[in-house]
C-alpha cells in the first residue's frame, strides 16, 4: 500500500470507530450478493465434501471461513425445473417448468408474471445473470433481461444442445448480440465477465449468479488446467470452477469488498454420467433418492456469517429468495413462497425453519425428507418410471443411521409410514392442480 492509501484508511477507520452504533449501520452498505450455480456438480465433489481425486482449495478455504450445508437439496433432480425453484422461491410445478427439462425446439420458459431473485433485489441492486439460463429461449422469456437483469452474457440451454451461440444482452432495450463458443474457455470467459461486472459497479450494490456449464457434459478441460487432475477430465473442469473461486476471492479483497459481499456455492442438481455424490444413493434424474437432489452448498461473508461450522439442517434452494429478500433488507413479492428465511442457519447454524421438504421428479411428489426420515415412493429402472407407492411399496429409510437409503424400515415404523403417507397426499392434493404435463407452453 501506498502512504496515502495507508493514511487514509486508518483515517476511515477511526472516524467509523467514533460513530455511534446506529449511525454506523445506517452508513454501512447493502450486501453484495454472488451466487455461483455449478452444473451437475455432485455432493462429493469437493474436499470439503469427502473429495479426494479432485482438489479445490479455493471452496474448501471458502467452507473454513463460512458455513456448509451437508443437507441442502436442489427443488429437482434436473436442470430447468431446480433454476426456476431457485429463481423464484417456489417448487418448480407452480411454474409449470416442472416436467422434465427445456429443449432446443421447445418454446416454453420462466412465465413474466413470476418474480425472480433479480426482480425482488430491484432497484436496489444491479443485476447480472452471465452463464447458462436454460427457462426459455424464445419470446416472451427470453432474453433473462425480461425477468430483471441488467446484463446476460451466456447460453441460453445447456451446451450439450444445439444450436448453439454465446450472447450478451443489456437492460433495457438493447439487441442482442452473438458469437461461437470455445467450449474450452467458457469458464473462464465466465468468471472473467463476472470480474468486469463487479469492477463495473463495485460502488453500488451488485446481485451477480454464474451459471457456470462446469461440469455439465460435454468436458472439454481448459488447456491451463489439462492433464492436472488424477479425476481426469471431469476433475479439470472441477478444478478450473475452484481456481475461478480462487481468483473471485482476491478480486474482492483487492477492490476493498470482500466483507460487504456474501458469496454462496452450489449446484443444480447432482451429477450425471461421472461425479461422485459421496455416500448418497443414485444421482441425476434418479426418481426421488438423494443422489440426484442434494447437493454442496458453501456460503461466506465474513462479519456476519460465523467460520468454521458445518449444518446439517434442511433447507432447499427455493429458500434463496426469501432468504436473500432478509439479507439485504428488500420486501417479499406478492406471491404464495415454498422457501424459508435460511438466513439464521448460515450466519450461526441455527436450525431449519422446514418441517419437510417434498422432492419431485417431474411433476409427482417422489419422496419427502424430514430432519430424520426419508420416504421414497418413486424411481427409475431402465427407462421405466416406477410409481412404488402403487404397488404397495414405498419405502422408509432413517437417515440418521442409513444416510445411503439402502434399508426399509417401514415395518419398524408404522406410525412414521402413515405419517409419511399421509403428508404425500396433502402435497398431492395442494399441487396437484399445478401440473401441466409434457411440452405445453406457459405463461
Amino acid at each position: 500500500m501506498r502512504r496515502r492509501e495507508i493514511i487514509g484508511a486508518g483515517a476511515a477507520a477511526l472516524v467509523s470507530a467514533m460513530l455511534p452504533g446506529a449511525v454506523r449501520a445506517a452508513t454501512r452498505r447493502k450486501p453484495n450478493i454472488v451466487l455461483i450455480l455449478a452444473d451437475d456438480l455432485g455432493w462429493g465433489d469437493l474436499g470439503s465434501y469427502g473429495a479426494r481425486l479432485i482438489r479445490t482449495p479455493a471452496l474448501d478455504r471458502m467452507a473454513r471461513e463460512g458455513i456448509r450445508l451437508t443437507d441442502a437439496y436442489a427443488s429437482a433432480n434436473v436442470c430447468t425445473p431446480s433454476r426456476a425453484g431457485l429463481l423464484t422461491g417456489r417448487y418448480p410445478i407452480r411454474t409449470g417448468l416442472a416436467y422434465d427439462v427445456i429443449r432446443a425446439s421447445d418454446t416454453i420458459g420462466l412465465p413474466p408474471g413470476e418474480v425472480t431473485i433479480a426482480e425482488m433485489l430491484k432497484p436496489d441492486y444491479a443485476t447480472a445473470l452471465i452463464g447458462k439460463w436454460h427457462l426459455g429461449h424464445v419470446a416472451p422469456y427470453w432474453p433473462p433481461t425480461v425477468q430483471g437483469f441488467d446484463l446476460f452474457f451466456g447460453l441460453p440451454y445447456s451446451h450439450d444442445m444445439t444450436p448453439l451461440s454465446l450472447y450478451e444482452a443489456h437492460a433495457p432495450g438493447v439487441e442482442l448480440t452473438r458469437e461461437d463458443v470455445d467450449f474450452a474457455r467458457l469458464t473462464e470467459r465466465f468468471f472473467d465477465r463476472g470480474f468486469r461486472f463487479i469492477e463495473t459497479n463495485r460502488a453500488k450494490p451488485f446481485f451477480l449468479m454464474m451459471a457456470l456449464t462446469a461440469p455439465h457434459y460435454p468436458l472439454v478441460p481448459n488447456p491451463d488446467h489439462a492433464g492436472h487432475s488424477p479425476a481426469a477430465a471431469y476433475g479439470q473442469v472441477v478444478e478450473e470452477v475452484d481456481a475461478g473461486v480462487g481468483r473471485l476471492f482476491a478480486r474482492l479483497a483487492r477492490l476493498g469488498i470482500d466483507r460487504d459481499t456474501l458469496v454462496i456455492v452450489t449446484s443444480d442438481n447432482g451429477p450425471w454420467f461421472e461425479g461422485s455424490s459421496g455416500p448418497l444413493r443414485d444421482r441425476k434424474g434418479g426418481g426421488g433418492w438423494d443422489g440426484g437432489f442434494r447437493v454442496p452448498f458453501i456460503a461466506r461473508q465474513p462479519g456476519r456469517i460465523a467460520p468454521g461450522r458445518t449444518s446439517a439442517a434442511l433447507s432447499m434452494n427455493i429458500d434463496l429468495l426469501p432468504t436473500l429478500a432478509a439479507w439485504t433488507g428488500r420486501p417479499l413479492p406478492a406471491v404464495e413462497l415454498d422457501g424459508r428465511d435460511i438466513g439464521a442457519l448460515l450466519r450461526s447454524g441455527g436450525p431449519s425453519p422446514h418441517e419437510d421438504l417434498l422432492l419431485f421428479d417431474n411433476e409427482s411428489v417422489a419422496a419427502i425428507r424430514t430432519a430424520h426420515w426419508k420416504y421414497v415412493r418413486r424411481s427409475y429402472y431402465r427407462t421405466v418410471d416406477l410409481p412404488l407407492s402403487d404397488h404397495g411399496y414405498d419405502l422408509l429409510f432413517d437417515l440418521r443411521v442409513d444416510p445411503a437409503e439402502t434399508y426399509n424400515v417401514s415395518s419398524l415404523h408404522a406410525d412414521v409410514m402413515a405419517d409419511m403417507r399421509a403428508r404425500a397426499a396433502r402435497a398431492d392434493a395442494r399441487f396437484g392442480a399445478f401440473a401441466r404435463g409434457p411440452r405445453k407452453k406457459v405463461g
